[in-house]
């Protein structure tokens, strides 16, 4: 599969060039920051260690984003997105989970797809 070409790190002033947004040494920062402040302590508590290991062998076992992959679109996943949310009740079984690019993930949060459920009506 073809890679984008890198581009600058959206850290001011930094010069390192990658494929994400930031480079590895501030995306850590910028995490950690959403974690800290941005984030309820509630949340903190579900995404521990135990989620990282499932979420590592979702990933595995799903490289390909979910919903690109319904239109023909070979697009890596790089994040797991639950269909119910755990504060609704929802868990961290693999029925459960989606395997969603950056950017299906965003609109699915922005257009709030799967509680309305009109997932099919949403254009990506």
């Amino acid at each position: 599969m073809p890679h984008k070409p890198r581009s600058p790190c959206r850290w001011n002033g930094c010069p390192k060039l990658t494929s994400q947004s930031y480079c590895e040494e501030h995306q850590k920062l910028v995490n950690k920051n959403y974690n800290r402040y941005e984030r309820d302590s509630e949340s903190n508590k579900r995404y521990g260690s135990r989620w990282k290991k499932i979420r590592a062998a979702f990933l595995s076992a799903n490289p390909i984003c979910e919903l690109c992959g319904q239109d023909g679109r070979l697009t890596p996943a790089v994040l797991v997105h639950h269909k119910k949310k755990l504060t609704d009740g929802g868990t961290n079984d693999f029925e459960n989970l989606m395997a969603l690019c950056i950017r299906c993930h965003e609109f699915v949060h922005k257009h709030d797809c799967w509680r309305l459920r009109k997932i099919k009506n949403c254009i990506l």
